[in-house]
């Protein structure tokens, strides 16, 4: 195995102008940086990195906690961050969170350099240990009036859902959501919700709110309890594309043809939507990774804090039409939790 002083000795310089090539110190001219990571890349090697550690104070890693990490929103999301952290050169550690308490057990101090957080975001007393440690956090689809960020309008998407929906003549139609107070507190599907209802509320139509755990299997069965009840919506509006899937997959077990009988939206436009036609209301995935990587690079350096917000767009395709029948609507809002 090669060591530093070979290849010091390889390049004609000391062991300092090597440590500081690996560590990217500006000191160093151009022709002796390109010399000593030439003989680097012959010899193959390797730095240390718990010495590196030492020399920089910085551990060249970053972590990124999500949960879920098999759906697809979250894969389109690594997989923006995965480009910008690679390009920096820097180790990408995930942290899947199977707990309501994903900050808990995790001990940044000499492990990581920053962190940045999907859908999730820490306590304020958790968030003043990362401070401590000199480990900076940022958010991707949440907000914090400390952290930097990237997020959408949530409430806005949800009313842009609906308002698709009232525009075809939908004057009933079922919102298929997220248990709101789950453990860990995400906020997207109750904000989508707020969106419906307000559209809904103001064009003097029905919204049934429908709320189970999150995931397709979920939503599947709450949208066959809505399809098997005496007053069926014409149209679903599912808090994520996974939950409108399962509304396609309910009504294809129960015969209802799409979008004849029953229209279904959708929010996040992941690649799968567009394989089945799904109408949504897209977000920029993989972009929203990105940046948010690109703000925790700059929080490394010092950056003041930076909130930023993505566009929306709805994304109009086969699985929403004019309803069959229209009934009137009443106005109000009802709301039912099915396990």
């Amino acid at each position: 195995m090669s060591t530093i002083s070979e290849v010091a000795r390889r390049a004609g310089v000391g062991v300092g102008t090597v440590s500081r090539v690996i560590n990217g110190s500006p000191s160093v001219s151009a022709d002796t940086r390109r010399r000593v990571l030439a003989v680097i890349a012959e010899l193959g090697y390797e730095p240390n990195a718990a010495a590196r550690a030492l020399s920089t104070g910085r551990t060249g890693a970053v972590g990124v906690m999500a949960p879920f990490f098999t759906e697809p929103a979250v894969v389109e999301r690594l997989r923006g961050v995965s480009h910008v952290v690679a390009g920096a050169g820097l180790q990408l550690v995930l942290f899947d969170v199977e707990h309501p308490e994903p900050f808990t057990a995790l001990s940044a101090a000499g492990r990581l350099d920053g962190l940045l957080c999907v859908s999730l975001a820490p306590s304020d007393a958790e968030l003043e240990r990362f401070h401590a440690a000199g480990v900076p956090v940022v958010l991707v689809d949440r907000e914090h009036p400390r952290l930097s960020g990237v997020s959408i309008d949530d409430v806005q998407a949800g009313r842009l859902a609906a308002e698709h929906l009232l525009a075809l003549g939908h004057r009933r139609i079922a919102f298929v959501g997220d248990q709101e107070d789950g453990p860990f507190g995400f906020t997207s599907s109750a904000r989508r919700r707020e969106g419906a209802e307000a559209a809904t509320a103001a064009a003097g139509a029905e919204l049934l709110v429908w709320r189970g755990a999150h995931g397709r299997e979920h939503a599947r069965r709450l949208a066959a309890a809505l399809l098997a009840t005496n007053e069926p919506p014409t149209a679903v509006i599912g808090a994520s594309d996974l939950q409108a899937l399962g509304a396609l997959q309910a009504a294809e077990a129960a015969g209802v043809r799409v979008p004849d009988e029953l229209s279904v939206v959708g929010f996040d436009d992941v690649e799968v939507a567009r394989y089945v036609g799904l109408t949504t209301v897209a977000q920029p995935l993989e972009e929203s990774g990105a940046r948010g990587a690109r703000l925790l690079l700059q929080a490394l350096e010092g950056a003041p804090r930076s909130a930023q917000r993505l566009d929306l767009r709805l994304v109009v395709r086969a699985t929403t039409g004019p309803p069959s029948q229209a009934p009137a609507g009443s106005g109000r809002h009802v709301s039912a939790t099915v396990a």
